[in-house]
C-alpha cells in the first residue's frame, strides 16, 4: 500500500482544482512503517465552552468567509493506494422520511459551507447536516477537519444553506472533530472521510432545524450519483451551490479504492455530499493533476461508518 508523506497544510489541502500542478507526492511504506488500524478513529475537541463558541462565531465575519482559501486535494499522476473493500451494508435513514424523499428534499437546505483554520491559514470546504442519533453531525472530507497526517482544524463552522453571503439559519460551531485514525495518522486518501459535532444554537440541534440526510455504508459499487457542494476556485466563486452528477467508475488511473464521477467543480467543494438512492454514501474528496474533470470520492466502508459512529454517539 502506498502512503502519502508528512506534507504543508497547503499541500495537504491540494485537490479538486483541475489546473493545478500536482502539490503532494507519495512514497511506498516500508517495512518500518507503523501500521495503523483503519477502521479506529481520531477525535479531537473544538469550541467546548460559550465563550469558545461565541470566539469562532465572531471569528467568521463574511470579510473572511468571502477570502477563506479553498480547500483542495489533488494527488499527482500515479499515485497509488489499495485498501480492501467493504463489508456488511449499513444504511441510516433520515428519521421520518423515506430515504430518497429526504435527499432530495432538503439538498439546498442541508448542505453548506465549511470555514476553518489551518497552520494560520482560513480554508472554505462544503459539508452535510446528516441524519444522527445526538442530532448534530456534519459529514464533509477528512482533510476538511485534519491535515492527515497532522493537526486538527480550530476555528470550524458550518453554514447551512449559505446563499450569496446569506446565513439563513447561522453558523453553528464545532464541538468535535472526527475522523479515520488512517487519515489524522497516514493520510492515507482512501480513507479521507470527516465528521464534526456541532453545539447547539439558540437551545436546538442541527437537525432539528435545517433536516438531516440519511447516510448509507458498504453498498455496492458503480452507483448513480449526484454530489453538490460550493466550488469556490475559478471558473466558480463559492457563492451558491453547484452539482454534478454520473455513474461511478472505479479508480484505474491511480489505484486507490475511491470511485469518481464526472465533475468540473473545484477546490471549495471538497466534502459536498455525494448522493445515491435518496442517502449520502461519500463526499468530494480529490483529482488527478492528470484526469480533468472527474471528482473521486472516497468508499464509505466500515473505518468511515466508525468516524460516522463516534460523531453521532458524542
Amino acid at each position: 500500500m502506498r502512503r502519502p508523506r508528512k506534507r504543508s497544510v497547503g499541500l495537504l489541502l491540494a485537490g479538486l482544482l483541475a489546473l493545478v500542478t500536482a502539490l503532494a507526492t507519495l512514497a511506498p511504506a516500508t517495512a518500518a512503517a507503523v501500521a495503523v488500524d483503519p477502521v479506529t478513529t481520531v477525535t479531537r475537541g473544538a469550541a467546548t465552552t460559550p465563550a469558545q463558541q461565541d470566539k469562532v462565531e465572531s471569528y467568521w465575519t463574511t470579510s473572511r468567509m468571502r477570502q477563506a482559501t479553498p480547500a483542495q486535494h489533488r494527488i499527482p499522476d500515479g499515485a497509488a493506494a489499495n485498501v480492501a473493500r467493504g463489508e456488511q451494508q449499513v444504511v441510516a435513514d433520515a428519521p421520518a422520511q423515506s430515504q430518497a424523499a429526504a435527499a432530495a428534499a432538503a439538498v439546498s437546505t442541508t448542505t453548506g459551507k465549511v470555514f476553518f483554520t489551518l497552520g494560520g491559514v482560513d480554508y472554505v470546504c462544503s459539508g452535510s447536516s446528516t441524519s444522527s442519533t445526538n442530532r448534530d453531525v456534519v459529514s464533509t472530507a477528512g482533510h476538511c477537519v485534519n491535515e492527515g497526517p497532522g493537526a486538527f482544524a480550530t476555528n470550524w463552522a458550518f453554514v447551512p444553506a449559505y446563499n450569496n453571503g446569506s446565513r439563513p439559519y447561522g453558523t453553528w460551531t464545532a464541538r468535535t472533530l472526527v475522523t479515520t485514525s488512517a487519515w489524522a495518522n497516514q493520510g492515507d486518501i482512501n480513507y479521507d472521510g470527516g465528521f464534526a459535532v456541532m453545539n447547539v444554537l439558540g437551545g436546538s440541534h442541527l437537525t432539528d432545524v435545517v433536516g438531516g440526510q440519511g447516510i448509507g455504508f458498504n453498498l455496492a459499487r458503480g452507483l448513480t450519483y449526484t454530489a453538490y457542494g460550493y466550488p469556490a476556485a475559478p471558473p466558480f466563486n463559492g457563492e451558491t451551490l453547484k452539482s454534478c452528477s454520473g455513474t461511478a467508475q472505479d479508480d484505474t488511473f491511480g489505484g486507490t479504492q475511491s470511485q469518481s464521477i464526472p465533475c468540473n467543480m473545484t477546490g471549495g467543494s471538497s466534502g459536498g455530499p455525494w448522493f445515491t438512492g435518496g442517502v449520502q454514501n461519500s463526499v468530494n474528496s480529490f483529482g488527478y493533476t492528470g484526469v480533468p474533470n472527474r471528482m473521486f470520492g472516497p468508499y464509505y466502508g466500515s473505518a468511515i461508518q466508525g468516524a460516522y459512529n463516534s460523531a453521532q454517539n458524542s
